[in-house]
């Protein structure tokens, strides 16, 4: 046992004197090339697997001070962790958790989707990662948690981010990432018995969130790594944290830990300040800087505003001239379009649509862009929003011959440069609404 560390405690934190239960394996497991206490007696917090904590008792007795002086408690209790599958680890005597009842299955199933085996040494880190993400992520989602950019949501996205990094660099690069719902699966059949589950309906949960989230952060993770490898010996480490964050979906964690394997570290401080820096030019943007329902300025999502300029002009060709904006949201991983039609699209129409684009892409238009005013943009035909007010002087943006509207921009030069252009999904958003959700594939 060993007390508390007060000075680390921040001020309101209740606290006191801790003990730290160890579980020895016996000196026969100890791997002298991995301690750091190789050269005398192990110790309980050496690295080399003989020692490992199962629980942990913080006896609550003070409160800390804005002074940093410690107050006693009115009422003290003992505040008890203890890890479950660390103590059945003891148990069974084996100091590797993951060859645990509580994990067996969940391994076989990333070994049968990875066709990577858990006993082969060079597996073990990437394999251990997927199965503890995905098991707190299974239990995130069931307790009623589903992926965003704040807080619970957020643990959950990185989660099962960074396992899908894992997957992917496990299996050889395989997208969409493999196997994760049933991974899933297997935890719940694991802890089946409990009350804790409900297995029939939770799996359907899981599955729904599974898919979505892992759809959108697959079409953007082979791109992520590509980018990484080509620009990690020339960019500064902070900066392309912050592209791949912004661009790819890549939490800085994630890229953090691809730099530490080439002994590079980015500088979360730098991050973080290039990061606000980039919230304050999103808040101008929000005000009226630049329009269209950009989430950002990379240059993914330039391409993909671009491309909106392309399937608005595409639509009013196949469906009719009735076709206007209704709105659009733009981000990293796909682009998101609402517009006025009566009616369902047919496979055929969509299949047209996405053909004018691409040929309009090879055909690699040039995207200019001058400053009028209104009336004098619309006399020429340029497109605008209904609804939307406009000052007098706009930016009118035509790609070649084919399109014209007002917009904030920004755009590519040259169509060129878009990749091709799929429809993902065509859907009814309400009476005499349809929304397009598409992507540009490299």
């Amino acid at each position: 046992s060993r007390s508390g560390e007060p000075d680390k405690m921040p001020p309101g934190e209740p606290g006191g004197p801790d003990s730290e239960v160890f579980f020895d394996f016996g000196k026969d497991l100890k791997i002298h090339e991995k301690s750091q206490y190789k050269d005398k007696e192990c110790h309980p917090n050496c690295d080399c697997g003989r020692y490992l904590e199962i629980a942990n008792s913080v006896f609550m007795q003070y409160q800390k001070q804005s002074d940093g002086s410690l107050k006693e408690l009115p009422n003290k209790n003992v505040d008890f962790g203890g890890g479950l599958e660390r103590m059945v680890a003891a148990t069974i005597d084996n100091p590797d958790i993951f060859q645990t009842d509580l994990y067996s299955e969940i391994i076989e199933t990333i070994e049968e989707y990875s066709d990577k085996k858990y006993e082969v040494e060079e597996n073990k880190p990437a394999i251990r990662i997927i199965a503890d993400h995905l098991k707190a992520a299974t239990f995130l989602i069931v307790d009623g948690v589903i992926p965003s950019n704040k807080t619970q949501g957020y643990v959950l996205r990185r989660l099962l981010r960074r396992a899908a990094v894992k997957m992917h660099q496990l299996n050889g690069g395989l997208t969409p990432i493999p196997g994760f719902q049933s991974i899933c699966k297997s935890v719940l059949k694991i802890y089946q018995d409990t009350k804790y589950f409900n297995f029939s309906k939770d799996i359907l949960l899981i599955d729904k969130i599974i898919d979505e989230e892992m759809g959108k952060f697959s079409l953007s993770l082979d791109r992520g790594l590509k980018e990484f490898q080509k620009a990690s010996e020339h960019q500064r480490p902070a900066l392309l944290a912050f592209n791949l964050f912004q661009t790819y979906g890549f939490p800085f964690e994630i890229t953090e830990e691809l730099f530490k394997q080439k002994n590079k570290t980015p500088d979360r401080q730098e991050f973080d300040h290039i990061f606000k820096s980039h919230q304050e030019l999103s808040r101008t943007a929000a005000k009226g800087m630049f329009k269209g329902g950009l989430q950002d300025q990379s240059g993914t999502i330039t391409k993909l505003h671009t491309a909106t300029h392309l399937l608005q002009q595409a639509l009013r060709i196949i469906l009719g001239i009735h076709v206007r904006q209704k709105g659009s949201n733009i981000t990293s991983e796909r682009l998101r379009f609402d517009f006025s039609h009566p009616a369902k699209m047919t496979d055929e129409e969509i299949q047209k649509v996405e053909e004018l684009i691409n040929n309009k892409i090879r055909e690699n238009l040039s995207v200019t862009m001058e400053i009028t005013n209104l009336k004098k943009a619309l006399d020429k035909g340029a497109l605008t929003v209904p609804g939307v007010g406009y000052p007098e002087k706009v930016k009118v943006y035509s790609v070649g011959n084919f399109s014209k509207e007002v917009c904030g921009g920004p755009h590519v030069d040259f169509t060129g440069r878009l990749g091709k252009f799929k429809i993902i999904k065509e859907e009814a958003l309400a009476a005499n609404i349809r929304r397009i959700y598409a992507i540009l594939e490299q």
